[in-house]
């Protein structure tokens, strides 16, 4: 099964890449939940939607630096380059779906945006 949910993981991240809101949606349950630790959960297919749908800029450019499958539980860690404003923001992310029955059930994002030259720790931490 881990090796299954591997390859659907691989196929989201691929929606993610070309900014495909339904394609990385066709492959969660209906109630699927979406926690960004220290913003918010998103809970169910349309709140992502319209989640996604609000921040539908330019898709972020990320790698995968590593991906770990045990049963229904698949971890993905990395980095990426998201755009704020026209201006490129550098993270490092990593991202815990849970899948049942082949359906993301709830996935849990931790992403961390990197200090820019000359900033300090107080402005990066705001």
């Amino acid at each position: 099964m881990s090796e299954k949910n591997k390859e659907i993981i691989e196929k989201v991240n691929a929606a993610f890449a070309g900014n495909n809101t339904e394609g990385f949606l066709s492959f969660c349950a209906e109630d699927v939940e979406w926690g960004m630790v220290g913003e918010k959960t998103f809970k169910g297919k349309q709140a992502i939607r319209e989640f996604m749908s609000a921040h539908s800029g330019e898709a972020p450019e990320f790698t995968v630096d590593r991906m770990i499958a045990e049963g229904d539980t698949v971890v993905c860690y990395g980095d990426m380059t998201m755009k704020e404003n026209g201006e490129p923001f550098s993270y490092s992310y990593c991202d815990i779906y849970e899948l049942n029955n082949g359906e993301i059930a709830r996935l849990q994002s931790f992403v961390v945006k990197h200090k820019t030259e000359g900033e300090s720790e107080q402005t990066a931490t705001a």
